[in-house]
């Protein structure tokens, strides 16, 4: 729990910059937010897979993943800053895009309208396929599927 704390404060890092706040309170925020996002999850997604991501012994993210009848839910990915943009999530993502497919199903994700890694979603073939505010849901569904 403690690096996957620090992981999620990692991603919020930027947007938390530009407040007054001092180092403690952003991070005791980051504390509650973490484990408010946690509870969430485990609530919304009891099956789901929560993965810790390694490279050389080294946990360096995490991948959260439930796979449903229909599809494949990646619930959240994430990487520490100097591991991001190295491919590692892009060959993750790839794998999980051949597993479900090889299901005969699609893989879906929230990802957030302003997140770079839309880019990295898009390139491998994932397309919006409902506008949730400030999420937007994207799926890759298996070739000739006719699914989003």
């Amino acid at each position: 729990m403690p690096f996957l704390s620090r992981l999620y404060a990692s991603t919020r890092f930027e947007e938390l910059a530009a407040t007054p706040w001092t180092e403690a309170q952003k991070a005791e925020f980051l504390g509650m937010q973490f484990q408010s996002q946690h509870a969430h999850y485990r609530k919304h997604y009891p099956e789901a897979h929560w993965l810790v991501v390694e490279r050389a012994g080294q946990d360096i993210g995490r991948l959260y993943i439930e796979r449903w009848p229909s599809q494949h839910r990646i619930i959240d990915i994430a990487f520490l800053p100097h591991h991001r943009r190295q491919g590692y999530g892009r060959a993750l993502l790839s794998d999980l895009v051949d597993e479900a497919w090889l299901a005969g199903k699609s893989v879906s994700v929230h990802v957030e309208k302003n997140n770079p890694a839309r880019r990295l979603y898009l390139g491998l073939g994932f397309a919006v396929v409902e506008d949730k505010g400030v999420y937007d849901l994207m799926a890759c569904a298996p070739p000739g599927s006719g699914a989003g």
